[in-house]
Formats: structure tokens, C-alpha cells, sequence
């Protein structure tokens, strides 16, 4: 009789534990509290005092961090092309914790230096401009870009001073672009000689070599009346606009969407550590009467031919 209660009760504690052991594995799996992986912080740094001119650019960082998990901390500098107080903004948030930064550099060769060590740890991509140690570049071949801009005055060229607007700097990328365009004009046997601001007396051929630029020459040619023929770059709203109203003969344009997603792509690729490479941006040099071309709907207006699909 014994026996027999003695079987019972180790069935009896031998099913309390086999019960306790499947609880102990099945009651985490219930309660527990699926977590998102926490977002990469990623810090992009401009060359100037506000980001209007890099809207497309900064929607297409947006689109590439919400795909990707990232957040974005957008920085300006409080005097434009300020190299030192691009260093010490960076310098501050990699101390802060940035996985990555995404960077227009205002003097690259002298940011290089300043963020050398830092490099290794938090990895930079930059745009417009190449720099010593960045995981990558985003921007258009720039050399490339200024032969092509000087061959479109060229057709257009009947004699007189071709004047270039050197206002970059230390900005390596737009000096390729102002340095390819001047020996073309030179082997062509046009004159052309460097500025460094916009002319106060009339000239008959103009060139800009960055955006800002060649925005501020077609809005002062439309408000004063200038007849110079002006030959610039950029992928703004405004100065599309300016193009379309005939007072630019000729733009180089890329789309700055694609360039804002590329470098956000490229960013926590390397912030994750994956080796990568960035192949130049596809741009085109455009008249007036080439802004509605179905070809260059998606490189002028890259969101409103998204929105359309």
C-alpha cells in the first residue's frame, strides 16, 4: 500500500516539474517585450549658415535614415565656408556619440587633419568635395563638370573676357570644377580671367561653379538688369527657376535627392563597418528649353516624379 502511494506522489512531483520546466521556457517567450534596435546617430554638417539650399538633398537623407534606422542631426555654421567652426562642431559630436557624419566640408584638407584619429571610429562621407580618410564622396565627376559647362559657353562664345567666379575657397571640389573649366576655355582660344565677387560693371560672359553662386548672379542679372550670359550649376527649386526664366543660358545639374540618400546610405554602411564604394553622380548640362524633357523630370523635380508614380 505504501508502494503504491509512494508511486503517486513522485508522479504527482515529477509532473510539477516537468510543468515548472516548460513554464520556465514558454512564460518569457509570452511576456517578453519584442525591442527595436536603437537608431544610428548620424550628424550632418553643412558649409552654410542654413540648409534652404540643400532641401531636396536633406529629404533624400530623410528617405535613406527612415529605411535604413538612422537619425539625423542637421548642423550650419553661423558664418559660411568657416572651416574652424566646422571642426569644432564635429569634434563635438563625435564626443556626443555620432555613429557617423555626413559632411559638405569647407576646407577639406584642413577637416581631414583635424578629424584624423577620429576617423576609425566614427567614419565620414562627404559630399560635394573628396577628403583624405572619408569612407566615401558623393558628387558628380567634378572636372568633368566644369569641361562640359566651359564646351556649353563655347557654342555660345562670339568674342570677349569669359569671367570666373572663384568664391569656394578652400572647397576643393568646386576649384576642380572652376580649374577643368578654365584650361577648356583656354584651349579653345577663349580669354578668361578669375574673380573673386560678382562683377559691378557689366561683362558679356559669366561662369559660377557652386550653387550659391550661380543662384546669387541670376537673381542680380534679374533685379539689375545685367545682360551678361551666365553659365552656373546647382539643383535647387530656385534656380531651376532662374534657368527657366532665361537668366541662366546653361546649368549642370545633378539630383540632389539621390546625392542626400547616397551619403545617409553610404554613412551606416560604414558605421556598421561594411566597406563600400561611391561611383560619381550621373548629371547633365541644360538649357531652357531642355527643363521639361521627360529625361530630366526626375533630375529637376525628383519629388514630384516620385509622388506622380
Amino acid at each position: 500500500m505504501k508502494t503504491g502511494k509512494s508511486n503517486v506522489v513522485q508522479a504527482v512531483i515529477l509532473a510539477a516539474l516537468g510543468l515548472a520546466a516548460v513554464l520556465s521556457l514558454a512564460l518569457p517567450q509570452l511576456f517578453r517585450v519584442e525591442r527595436e534596435p536603437p537608431l544610428l546617430s548620424l550628424s550632418v554638417m553643412l558649409r552654410d549658415t542654413d540648409s534652404s539650399a540643400w532641401t531636396a538633398a536633406r529629404q533624400g537623407m530623410e528617405q535613406a535614415a527612415d529605411e535604413l534606422g538612422a537619425e539625423l542631426r542637421f548642423l550650419t555654421l553661423t558664418v559660411a565656408g568657416d572651416s574652424g567652426e566646422q571642426e569644432t562642431l564635429l569634434l563635438r559630436e563625435i564626443e556626443d556619440g555620432a555613429a557617423a557624419l555626413v559632411v559638405v566640408p569647407a576646407d577639406p584638407a584642413a577637416l581631414s587633419s583635424a578629424l584624423d584619429q577620429w576617423l576609425v571610429v566614427c567614419p565620414a562621407v562627404t559630399l560635394e568635395s573628396p577628403m583624405k580618410g572619408a569612407a566615401g564622396t558623393v558628387s558628380p565627376d567634378n572636372a568633368l563638370l566644369g569641361r562640359q559647362l566651359a564646351e556649353a559657353l563655347a557654342e555660345d562664345w562670339d568674342g570677349g573676357t569669359v569671367l570666373l567666379l572663384d568664391t569656394a575657397g578652400s572647397c576643393a571640389g568646386i576649384m576642380d570644377r572652376l580649374a577643368a573649366a578654365e584650361t577648356a576655355l583656354t584651349e579653345a582660344g577663349i580669354p578668361a580671367q578669375r574673380i573673386n565677387a560678382l562683377p559691378e560693371e557689366n561683362c558679356r560672359w559669366l561662369m559660377a561653379f557652386e550653387p550659391a553662386a550661380t543662384q546669387q548672379a541670376a537673381e542680380r542679372k534679374e533685379a539689375e538688369g545685367k545682360s551678361y550670359s551666365l553659365y552656373g550649376v546647382g539643383a535647387a527649386t530656385a534656380i531651376t527657376a532662374q534657368l527657366e526664366r532665361g537668366n541662366i543660358a546653361a546649368m549642370a545639374t545633378w539630383s540632389d535627392y539621390a546625392a542626400g540618400y547616397l551619403a545617409v546610405r553610404r554613412a551606416v554602411s560604414a558605421a556598421q563597418g561594411e566597406e563600400g564604394k561611391v561611383v560619381p553622380l550621373p548629371f547633365s548640362v541644360l538649357r531652357e528649353e531642355d527643363i521639361y524633357a521627360p529625361e530630366n523630370q526626375k533630375l529637376l523635380f525628383p519629388i514630384m516624379s516620385s509622388s506622380s508614380r
